[in-house]
């Protein structure tokens, strides 16, 4: 991956890493992205946490309108990826 790219990411992260409060999380991600791109990512943590209940693409396209291609890519991430996703899916049940 491209230096520039890596020293963006980082520095993204680190304004992340600041907030300290849903408030101020929700209104840094409202200024940074678009509803859109907050809907799709709010889709895939959905679609991560059906993937890990074993339901089926067909059920979870159904109940979240992601298409299988999406589905397929969290798939991918949750098998292959960096732990991202599962990481918050085990703070989550956590939690729970």
């Amino acid at each position: 991956m491209d230096k520039l790219l890596i020293n963006n990411i980082d520095g993204f992260i680190d304004a992340v890493l600041k907030l300290d409060s849903k408030e101020a999380c929700k209104n840094f991600f409202l200024d940074v992205c678009t509803i859109k791109e907050l809907q799709d990512m709010s889709q895939r943590l959905l679609v991560a946490k059906e993937l890990r209940a074993g339901r089926s693409y067909q059920e979870i396209s159904r109940s979240t309108g992601a298409s299988t291609a999406t589905i397929s890519r969290v798939n991918r991430c949750l098998n292959w990826g960096s732990g991202g996703y599962a990481f918050v899916l085990d703070s989550e049940e956590k939690d729970d």
